[in-house]
């Protein structure tokens, strides 16, 4: 099955190595290209009957994936980086035209992509526990890590192709399973991921994805006693649920969720580097990622200065189609996060903020048939309003002014999220007073809030993270489990005596 070249396709589920069609009962949605309208081709549904069968493979090749050799592991995964290589302008394109975001974002989250997996390949050869003296003598302790089972992995649409593979990376070389359900508006990249597995050779059944209505197959992954484990980036009120329901099972629960991520910009700062890192933070993948810039904090002394540099820079910014070289922007996904960015946009204007730039949809000829929205500055906002607090996922930038360094960190730190965080200063006292008391799992001085490496731990503090990090050597921490061994070669029996 290849889905390399649209218009049109039909994308199934993939399980136990083979594309699934459900038969005639099955259900359909299109898949359409958020800045054309065009249709790429047909999702073909998944029912919670598939999801069964898709988790009862998976758990069948459990016990063979686990005994291949961690480093033999491993090497499936660098061949799943060599294809990634070979397929990068293929998964780069498929993604613009399905998400939305412009092709040079696209081009940098397959090559995040390649990096996860790379890093978590070369983990097949570093798996292991560690040993420690016994206090007694002729005994011999040490711990070691085991797979944990069939796992559930759940994605969301903003990064369908790296945070899908950071995710698997690390799950197969710890010798688990998978069963993969991502958004089904992103099937396209979803099913070329597949595709890349099964040329490396992954076993049927290792890996397993079903595509489908979190109402069936999110929920049987969920109540499945055969997950054993669940990985979940999406919303916070899905997110909780998912906590709570696994906890009630005694499974193991990652969860990265929400974000409402703050620039602090101090008077010292070089506002010209600040601003810069404002426009990429807020208005890149058109603000459809959980590290976006969502609040810029600055110091009153700057303020006025740093407002006018940031619109004079935003305005110089191009919307448009994602595949068009010179698009700096392109559209929400789909209809309903265009309406959820526009609905936002109307809570400002009512909450009295000042609305500095954009905030209307583009319905000219050139985006008419397109989910777009115009880069929004809004100022004057406070630190209670819901633009302020609640995340928008959109490209909605809110400009909160605040006296000195001590505010700015209080109001940084006033939201229910933690993930990620910027400072621009040129003190570096005050650096280490900022991180020290910054509430958020990721932290920059002078560069944007969005970024990381596939060897740095992922993840967020508060309402944003549950579970454990993702990515780095962290990863390894949620997808295995640690067993103590000791071994007795005295060959006596043991006594009470204390040596």
């Amino acid at each position: 099955m290849s889905l390399a070249s649209p218009p049109t396709h039909q994308f199934k589920s993939y399980i136990g190595g083979e594309w699934h069609d459900p038969g005639e009962g099955g259900r359909s949605v299109p898949n359409l290209n958020p800045a054309t309208g065009e249709t790429l081709g047909e999702v073909i549904l998944a029912s919670r009957e598939d999801t069964r069968r898709a988790i009862e493979l998976a758990h069948e090749a459990f016990e063979q994936w686990r005994a291949v050799p961690s480093p033999r592991r491993g090497d499936y995964l660098f061949r799943v980086v060599r294809l990634l290589e070979a397929r990068r302008e293929e998964l780069a394109r498929a993604l613009t035209m399905e998400e939305g975001k412009v092709i040079t974002e696209a081009r940098g989250e397959v090559q995040k992509a390649i990096n996860a997996v790379e890093f978590a390949a070369g983990e097949g050869r570093r798996l292991g526990g560690h040993t420690v003296d016994s206090e007694l003598p002729n005994n011999f302790c040490y711990t070691l890590r085991q797979p944990l089972g069939v796992v559930g992995i759940i994605t969301p649409w903003n990064f369908p192709v790296a945070i899908p593979l950071w995710k698997m990376a690390p799950c197969l070389v710890c010798g688990n399973t998978i069963v993969f359900k991502p958004a089904t508006n992103t099937p396209w990249t979803a099913c070329l991921i597949m595709e890349v597995l099964h040329e490396a050779g992954l076993p049927p059944g290792v890996v397993n994805m079903v595509l489908g209505p979190g109402c069936a197959v999110g929920d049987e992954i969920v109540t499945n006693p055969k997950i054993r484990a669940i990985s979940f980036t999406g919303s916070t009120g899905v997110g909780m649920d998912i906590n709570r329901r696994g906890a009630e099972r005694g499974i193991k629960i990652q969860c990265e969720m929400g974000g409402k991520n703050p620039i602090i910009v101090m008077e010292d700062a070089d506002l010209d580097l600040a601003v810069e890192a404002t426009v990429q933070g807020a208005f890149g993948s058109t603000g459809q990622r959980c590290t976006a810039t969502s609040r810029a904090i600055v110091v009153d002394e700057v303020a006025d200065s740093f407002v006018d540099k940031l619109v004079a820079r935003t305005r110089k910014l191009v919307v448009g189609n994602g595949l068009n070289a010179h698009s700096d922007l392109g559209p929400s996904v789909d209809q309903s996060q265009l309406e959820t960015v526009l609905d936002y946009i109307e809570i400002g204007k009512k909450e009295g903020c000042k609305l500095l730039l954009g905030g209307q949809r583009l319905q000219d000829a050139e985006h008419s048939s397109g989910f777009f929205v115009e880069p929004t500055i809004f100022d004057q906002v406070r630190p209670t309003h819901r633009l302020a607090l609640e995340e928008i996922f959109g490209p909605v930038l809110s400009i909160i002014r605040v006296k000195d360094f001590d505010q700015a960190i209080e109001v940084a730190n006033c939201v229910e999220f933690g993930l990620s965080s910027s400072l621009y200063t040129r003190d570096i006292n005050r650096v280490f007073r900022y991180l020290d008391r910054i509430e958020t799992g990721i932290t920059h001085v002078n560069s944007p809030t969005m970024g990381g490496e596939a060897h740095m731990p992922f993840g967020g503090l508060k309402n944003t993270g549950l579970g454990g990090r993702e990515q780095g050597g962290e990863a390894i921490e949620f997808y295995t489990e640690i067993k103590s061994v000791y071994i007795d070669y005295t060959g006596e029996k043991r006594t009470s005596k204390v040596y």
